[in-house]
């Protein structure tokens, strides 16, 4: 899970890189993520994953830490929410 997290952080870094100019706003963040996440998230979580199914789990994880809400910080929730190694 922890390899997990860390891909997770690093994406929100490129992420925010990305969209420097809006301090990182993006209402369509989870698209831009799974784009970015696509090729080595199958790999964490064992199994073949389309973008759209990135973008349902993405927004799954975002929704539960919300109703939750965890203080945990997000890529260490959406990790152990993915059900990454």
């Amino acid at each position: 899970m922890h390899e997990l997290a860390d891909l997770l952080q690093q994406t929100g870094k490129a992420h925010h890189q990305a969209y420097i100019e809006t301090n990182g706003f993006d209402p369509e963040w989870a698209i831009w993520y799974a784009d970015y996440l696509e090729d080595e998230l199958p790999t964490h979580l064992g199994r073949d994953l389309s973008r759209s199914e990135i973008v349902y789990l993405l927004w799954g994880a975002m929704k539960a830490q919300a109703e939750d809400e965890s203080p945990e910080p997000w890529p260490e929730y959406y990790a152990r929410f993915l059900g990454g190694d």
